[in-house]
């Protein structure tokens, strides 16, 4: 069997665990990218070559330790995967984590998102208006207008929006303590664009975002997301796919350009959290206290605008 065979049988294995598909996907992308990596089966990877894996996720992508963490956490699944299966003797991730990984997560570089390229209104205003697909344009305006996770945007489906309040109701996940994300008058627009489009397509699925597959229509990935954010990022020349952190332009991006233009427009700090999500028990008490009106106002007068 090819690697692409095998992880395709260890994903259906997930799911049989009953696990979520966003967190499938997830396993899905990184498995993959892991798999580009080696020029070999990888039920024969040694130390040697998760040595190798562990520097290029760190030197050449600049990839913070948490993120590092958890491309060798679904390693070492997928090594568990092949023991149950009898394809290997034994799961050597447990002791290369131990070894490389447990100092690194005691020190982990909590300022590494800092690291991650936020660019101005004008570029973030140039990449939107740059797109025509009216898809991609939604998905890169709800990114930015609401600071959502890859995840969440996934997960979004037609019954979550509420378009005489301007809100949307996420799916619970561990991450995120307040569900409910606003968008203003801009991202409506291109929100009913979208789905005037995706009316005509023979889908009959709740997902606000679908593949455009024509041999089966169906949610859009979290890889199709990230691709379709990329792909325009890489043309006004604000991404790099082999780049350092900072060079790069990915969906998790926009959630610090929204984080930072509404601090530079004056937005109070507790109102952003709670738009985050920010998911800290000692918001709780604050969160309680938001008048959800003011918050509207205030994310209306600060939230920049994007189309021309």
């Amino acid at each position: 069997m090819s690697n692409q065979e095998v992880i395709e049988d260890f994903l259906v294995d997930c799911r049989t665990q009953g696990m979520q598909e966003s967190t499938i996907d997830i396993y899905r992308l990184k498995m993959t990218i892991i798999d580009r990596f080696y020029d070999k089966n990888l039920k024969e990877l040694d130390n040697g070559d998760l040595k190798e894996l562990l520097n290029y996720l760190q030197d050449e992508r600049g990839i913070g330790n948490t993120t590092i963490a958890h491309y060798f956490k679904i390693l070492s699944s997928f090594f568990n995967y092949l023991e149950y299966k009898e394809l290997v003797d034994r799961n050597i991730l447990p002791n290369f984590r131990r070894r490389y990984l447990k100092q690194r997560m005691k020190n982990q570089d909590t300022n590494v998102d800092s690291k991650r390229q936020i660019i101005s209104v004008e570029q973030m205003r140039n990449l939107v208006n740059s797109i025509i697909d009216p898809r991609d344009r939604a998905i890169m305006v709800l990114l930015a207008k609401t600071g959502v996770r890859v995840s969440e945007l996934g997960r979004i489906e037609m019954g979550d929006i509420d378009f005489h309040k301007r809100t949307i109701t996420l799916k619970k996940n561990g991450k995120r303590s307040n569900l409910k994300v606003l968008f203003d008058v801009e991202t409506e627009n291109v929100l009913r664009r979208w789905i005037n489009a995706r009316n005509t397509m023979n889908y009959d699925g709740n997902a606000l975002f679908i593949s455009y597959d024509m041999g089966e229509r169906k949610p859009l990935s979290i890889c199709g997301i990230r691709d379709a954010v990329t792909k325009y990022a890489r043309r006004l020349g604000i991404h790099k796919d082999r780049g350092r952190l900072e060079e790069r332009f990915t969906p998790h991006c926009a959630r610090h350009w929204f984080t930072t233009f509404l601090r530079k427009s004056g937005m109070p700090r507790e109102y952003i959290k709670y738009l985050r999500g920010d998911s800290l028990n000692e918001t709780m008490d604050i969160y309680n206290h938001i008048d959800f009106e003011e918050l509207k106002e205030s994310y209306d007068r600060c939230i920049p605008k994007l189309l021309v």
